[in-house]
Protein backbone atom coordinates (compact mmCIF):
# COMPACT_ATOMS: atom_id res chain seq x y z
CA UNK A 1 0.00 0.00 0.00
CA UNK A 2 1.42 3.59 -1.21
CA UNK A 3 -0.39 6.89 0.14
CA UNK A 4 0.29 9.15 -2.17
CA UNK A 5 -0.03 13.10 -0.09
CA UNK A 6 -0.90 16.02 -2.03
CA UNK A 7 1.90 18.37 -3.41
CA UNK A 8 2.23 21.32 -0.81
CA UNK A 9 3.42 24.91 -1.34
CA UNK A 10 6.07 24.99 1.86
CA UNK A 11 5.74 26.19 5.18
CA UNK A 12 8.56 28.56 5.26
CA UNK A 13 10.40 29.73 8.40
CA UNK A 14 14.02 30.95 7.09
CA UNK A 15 16.62 31.23 9.65
CA UNK A 16 19.64 33.71 9.02
CA UNK A 17 22.68 31.51 10.66
CA UNK A 18 25.97 31.16 8.51
CA UNK A 19 25.00 27.61 7.49
CA UNK A 20 22.83 29.78 4.95
CA UNK A 21 23.84 28.83 1.56
CA UNK A 22 23.81 25.07 3.05
CA UNK A 23 19.10 25.10 2.96
CA UNK A 24 17.96 23.54 -0.45
CA UNK A 25 14.63 22.32 -0.80
CA UNK A 26 14.46 19.24 -0.65
CA UNK A 27 12.37 16.55 -3.44
CA UNK A 28 9.68 14.49 -2.37
CA UNK A 29 10.33 10.89 -0.81
CA UNK A 30 8.58 7.83 -1.11
CA UNK A 31 9.03 6.09 2.78
CA UNK A 32 8.50 2.59 4.26
CA UNK A 33 6.79 2.66 7.76
CA UNK A 34 7.72 -1.10 8.54
CA UNK A 35 4.43 -2.24 9.24
CA UNK A 36 1.65 -0.88 6.78
CA UNK A 37 2.95 0.30 3.21
CA UNK A 38 4.73 3.34 2.21
CA UNK A 39 3.90 7.24 2.60
CA UNK A 40 5.18 10.15 -0.02
CA UNK A 41 6.34 13.02 1.41
CA UNK A 42 6.73 16.15 -0.33
CA UNK A 43 9.76 17.92 1.49
CA UNK A 44 11.48 14.61 1.85
CA UNK A 45 14.41 14.09 4.91
CA UNK A 46 13.11 17.94 6.21
CA UNK A 47 9.85 16.49 6.87
CA UNK A 48 11.00 14.52 10.11
CA UNK A 49 11.21 15.72 13.80
CA UNK A 50 14.76 16.74 14.73
CA UNK A 51 15.39 17.18 18.65
CA UNK A 52 14.04 14.55 21.37
CA UNK A 53 12.72 17.40 23.90
CA UNK A 54 11.25 14.96 26.66
CA UNK A 55 10.99 11.19 27.12
CA UNK A 56 9.38 9.75 29.61
CA UNK A 57 9.54 5.76 29.34
CA UNK A 58 6.23 3.78 31.33
CA UNK A 59 5.78 1.08 33.09
CA UNK A 60 6.46 -2.28 31.04
CA UNK A 61 9.17 -4.31 30.15
CA UNK A 62 11.26 -2.30 27.62
CA UNK A 63 14.36 -3.86 25.98
CA UNK A 64 17.41 -2.19 26.25
CA UNK A 65 17.18 -1.43 22.59
CA UNK A 66 14.23 -0.12 22.70
CA UNK A 67 15.28 2.99 24.96
CA UNK A 68 17.09 5.63 22.94
CA UNK A 69 14.42 8.43 22.18
CA UNK A 70 16.95 9.81 19.68
CA UNK A 71 15.69 6.74 17.48
CA UNK A 72 12.66 8.68 16.56
CA UNK A 73 14.41 11.29 15.02
CA UNK A 74 14.93 11.40 11.31
CA UNK A 75 14.02 9.33 8.46
CA UNK A 76 12.39 5.78 9.67
CA UNK A 77 14.75 2.68 9.37
CA UNK A 78 13.19 0.38 10.33
CA UNK A 79 14.27 -3.65 9.33
CA UNK A 80 11.76 -5.37 10.47
CA UNK A 81 14.03 -7.06 13.11
CA UNK A 82 12.43 -5.98 16.11
CA UNK A 83 16.15 -6.11 17.68
CA UNK A 84 17.63 -3.98 15.70
CA UNK A 85 17.53 -0.63 17.41
CA UNK A 86 15.87 1.47 15.09
CA UNK A 87 12.91 2.64 17.63
CA UNK A 88 12.09 4.05 20.81
CA UNK A 89 8.83 2.20 23.25
CA UNK A 90 7.21 4.59 24.88
CA UNK A 91 6.31 1.72 27.62
CA UNK A 92 2.69 2.31 28.98
CA UNK A 93 1.43 5.29 29.54
CA UNK A 94 4.49 6.37 28.18
CA UNK A 95 5.68 10.53 26.75
CA UNK A 96 7.67 11.14 24.15
CA UNK A 97 7.87 15.18 23.14
CA UNK A 98 9.48 16.42 19.60
CA UNK A 99 10.60 19.28 18.64
CA UNK A 100 10.68 20.01 14.75
CA UNK A 101 14.03 22.55 13.75
CA UNK A 102 13.93 22.98 10.01
CA UNK A 103 10.39 22.40 9.79
CA UNK A 104 7.06 23.36 11.34
CA UNK A 105 3.74 20.91 11.24
CA UNK A 106 0.87 23.07 9.67
CA UNK A 107 -2.58 22.15 8.25
CA UNK A 108 -2.78 21.05 4.41
CA UNK A 109 -5.18 19.78 2.41
CA UNK A 110 -5.33 15.98 3.06
CA UNK A 111 -3.42 14.31 6.51
CA UNK A 112 -0.76 16.53 8.33
CA UNK A 113 1.07 14.34 10.07
CA UNK A 114 3.00 10.77 9.71
CA UNK A 115 3.78 8.84 12.93
CA UNK A 116 6.15 5.12 12.27
CA UNK A 117 4.85 3.39 14.53
CA UNK A 118 6.77 0.06 14.36
CA UNK A 119 7.49 -3.33 16.50
CA UNK A 120 5.66 -6.68 16.78
CA UNK A 121 2.28 -5.09 17.89
CA UNK A 122 0.93 -1.48 16.57
CA UNK A 123 0.12 0.19 19.28
CA UNK A 124 -2.82 3.46 20.47
CA UNK A 125 -1.15 6.61 21.62
CA UNK A 126 -2.56 10.47 22.02
CA UNK A 127 -1.38 13.03 20.13
CA UNK A 128 -0.99 17.00 21.73
CA UNK A 129 0.96 19.59 19.14
CA UNK A 130 2.43 23.24 20.05
CA UNK A 131 3.75 26.51 18.69
CA UNK A 132 6.01 27.39 22.48
CA UNK A 133 6.64 23.92 24.15
CA UNK A 134 4.08 25.30 26.70
CA UNK A 135 0.64 25.53 25.59
CA UNK A 136 -0.69 22.75 24.13
CA UNK A 137 -3.23 21.33 21.47
CA UNK A 138 -5.06 17.74 22.15
CA UNK A 139 -5.52 16.13 18.82
CA UNK A 140 -6.89 12.94 20.60
CA UNK A 141 -6.15 9.83 19.79
CA UNK A 142 -3.72 8.04 17.02
CA UNK A 143 -5.59 4.62 16.63
CA UNK A 144 -3.49 1.33 16.27
CA UNK A 145 -4.40 0.93 12.81
CA UNK A 146 -3.96 4.58 11.41
CA UNK A 147 -0.61 6.81 11.11
CA UNK A 148 -1.63 9.57 9.42
CA UNK A 149 -3.45 12.72 11.85
CA UNK A 150 -5.32 15.26 10.07
CA UNK A 151 -5.61 18.23 12.16
CA UNK A 152 -7.68 20.48 10.49
CA UNK A 153 -10.94 22.21 12.24
CA UNK A 154 -9.15 21.23 15.30
CA UNK A 155 -6.39 24.31 15.06
CA UNK A 156 -7.17 27.85 14.02
CA UNK A 157 -6.30 28.58 10.52
CA UNK A 158 -2.85 29.31 9.66
CA UNK A 159 -1.52 28.42 13.17
CA UNK A 160 2.29 26.28 12.81
CA UNK A 161 3.86 23.85 15.29
CA UNK A 162 7.22 23.07 16.13
CA UNK A 163 6.52 20.53 18.61
CA UNK A 164 5.00 16.96 18.83
CA UNK A 165 3.73 14.94 22.25
CA UNK A 166 2.76 11.65 21.93
CA UNK A 167 1.75 9.49 25.22
CA UNK A 168 0.57 5.58 25.21
CA UNK A 169 -2.60 4.94 26.04
CA UNK A 170 -1.59 2.25 28.34
CA UNK A 171 -3.19 -0.81 26.97
CA UNK A 172 -1.84 -4.00 24.98
CA UNK A 173 1.60 -3.72 27.02
CA UNK A 174 2.66 -7.56 27.41
CA UNK A 175 5.76 -7.38 25.27
CA UNK A 176 9.19 -6.68 25.71
CA UNK A 177 8.46 -3.19 23.85
CA UNK A 178 5.82 -2.14 25.90
CA UNK A 179 3.73 0.78 24.77
CA UNK A 180 3.79 2.14 21.37
CA UNK A 181 7.06 2.32 18.87
CA UNK A 182 7.92 5.34 17.33
CA UNK A 183 10.97 4.85 14.86
CA UNK A 184 10.00 8.28 13.15
CA UNK A 185 7.59 11.31 13.32
CA UNK A 186 6.94 13.44 10.03
CA UNK A 187 4.97 17.08 9.52
CA UNK A 188 3.47 16.19 5.76
CA UNK A 189 2.97 20.21 5.27
CA UNK A 190 7.12 21.01 6.18
CA UNK A 191 9.97 22.87 4.39
CA UNK A 192 12.34 25.02 4.91
CA UNK A 193 12.76 26.83 8.38
CA UNK A 194 15.52 29.43 9.26
CA UNK A 195 15.55 32.20 12.31
CA UNK A 196 16.29 35.80 11.23
CA UNK A 197 18.93 37.00 14.26
CA UNK A 198 17.57 40.08 15.34
CA UNK A 199 21.16 41.00 16.72
CA UNK A 200 22.35 40.71 13.06
CA UNK A 201 19.59 42.20 11.27
CA UNK A 202 19.14 45.57 13.86
CA UNK A 203 20.94 47.82 16.65
CA UNK A 204 19.71 47.35 20.07
CA UNK A 205 15.99 48.90 20.13
CA UNK A 206 16.25 50.12 16.61
CA UNK A 207 13.70 48.90 13.41
CA UNK A 208 16.34 50.36 11.42
CA UNK A 209 18.28 47.75 9.35
CA UNK A 210 21.97 46.95 9.53
CA UNK A 211 24.35 47.19 6.57
CA UNK A 212 25.08 43.78 7.10
CA UNK A 213 21.15 43.11 7.23
CA UNK A 214 20.90 44.17 3.76
CA UNK A 215 23.76 41.80 2.21
CA UNK A 216 22.13 39.04 4.17
CA UNK A 217 18.86 39.30 3.00
CA UNK A 218 19.58 39.74 -0.09
CA UNK A 219 20.86 36.47 0.11
CA UNK A 220 18.02 35.00 1.84
CA UNK A 221 15.15 36.43 -1.54
CA UNK A 222 16.74 34.28 -3.50
CA UNK A 223 16.62 31.13 -0.77
CA UNK A 224 12.74 32.46 -1.21
CA UNK A 225 12.55 32.23 -4.99
CA UNK A 226 14.18 29.26 -5.18
CA UNK A 227 11.81 27.25 -3.22
CA UNK A 228 8.86 28.67 -5.39
CA UNK A 229 7.19 30.94 -2.55
CA UNK A 230 4.58 32.93 -4.02
CA UNK A 231 2.95 34.82 -0.40
CA UNK A 232 5.05 34.61 2.73
CA UNK A 233 4.51 36.76 6.32
CA UNK A 234 7.47 38.50 8.35
CA UNK A 235 6.85 38.11 11.40
CA UNK A 236 8.73 40.23 14.21
CA UNK A 237 9.70 38.86 18.00
CA UNK A 238 11.48 40.07 20.78
CA UNK A 239 12.63 38.92 24.02
CA UNK A 240 10.47 39.73 27.28
CA UNK A 241 12.82 43.39 28.51
CA UNK A 242 10.18 46.08 28.58
CA UNK A 243 6.90 46.42 28.35
CA UNK A 244 4.57 44.21 26.43
CA UNK A 245 3.07 47.19 24.46
CA UNK A 246 6.61 48.26 23.58
CA UNK A 247 7.91 45.34 22.71
CA UNK A 248 4.37 44.28 20.52
CA UNK A 249 5.23 47.72 18.51
CA UNK A 250 9.26 47.00 18.19
CA UNK A 251 8.48 44.06 16.82
CA UNK A 252 5.78 45.51 14.78
CA UNK A 253 8.13 47.90 13.22
CA UNK A 254 11.27 45.34 12.84
CA UNK A 255 8.86 42.54 10.57
CA UNK A 256 7.61 46.15 8.26
CA UNK A 257 11.50 46.93 7.88
CA UNK A 258 12.06 43.65 6.48
CA UNK A 259 8.97 43.02 4.54
CA UNK A 260 9.53 46.66 2.76
CA UNK A 261 13.35 46.05 2.27
CA UNK A 262 12.33 42.24 0.43
CA UNK A 263 9.38 43.38 -1.28
CA UNK A 264 11.85 45.99 -3.44
CA UNK A 265 13.92 43.10 -4.36
CA UNK A 266 13.92 41.84 -7.87
CA UNK A 267 14.01 38.28 -6.71
CA UNK A 268 10.80 38.45 -4.75
CA UNK A 269 8.91 40.67 -7.66
CA UNK A 270 4.76 39.52 -7.40
CA UNK A 271 5.41 38.00 -4.54
CA UNK A 272 2.73 38.94 -1.86
CA UNK A 273 4.23 39.71 1.65
CA UNK A 274 2.58 40.70 4.55
CA UNK A 275 4.30 41.69 8.18
CA UNK A 276 2.72 41.35 11.59
CA UNK A 277 4.15 41.50 15.42
CA UNK A 278 4.04 39.02 18.15
CA UNK A 279 6.22 40.61 20.46
CA UNK A 280 7.00 38.67 23.53
CA UNK A 281 4.12 36.41 23.10
CA UNK A 282 6.17 33.47 21.56
CA UNK A 283 9.84 32.85 23.43
CA UNK A 284 11.58 29.76 21.95
CA UNK A 285 13.98 30.20 24.64
CA UNK A 286 14.50 31.34 28.09
CA UNK A 287 14.07 35.10 28.62
CA UNK A 288 15.88 34.32 32.45
CA UNK A 289 19.40 34.24 30.27
CA UNK A 290 21.20 36.64 28.11
CA UNK A 291 21.36 33.44 25.63
CA UNK A 292 17.53 32.88 25.55
CA UNK A 293 17.04 36.49 25.02
CA UNK A 294 18.97 36.21 22.38
CA UNK A 295 17.38 33.43 20.80
CA UNK A 296 13.85 34.85 21.34
CA UNK A 297 14.87 38.60 19.52
CA UNK A 298 14.14 37.45 15.81
CA UNK A 299 12.16 37.57 12.70
CA UNK A 300 10.44 34.75 11.06
CA UNK A 301 9.08 34.48 7.59
CA UNK A 302 6.37 32.24 7.24
CA UNK A 303 5.05 31.51 3.96
CA UNK A 304 2.35 29.05 1.92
Amino acid sequence: MSINLPAVTPFLALALLPCLAMAQTQESREYSDGVRGSVVLPQGDRSFADLVVDYRSGTGSIAETARDPGQALGAPDFSGNVRDGSFVSLGCDGVLTLQFTDNALVDVEGPDLYVFEVGPRVEGMFLAISEDGETWTDIGAIEGGRAEVDIAGRVPAGSSFRYVRLTDDGVDCGTDYAGADIDAVAAIGSAMRFVLDGAVLFELDSAGLRDEARAALDALSVEIARARIDAFTVIGHTDSTGSESYNLALSEARAAAVRDYLAALVALEGVTIASMGRGEAEPIADNSTEEGRSMNRRVEIVGR
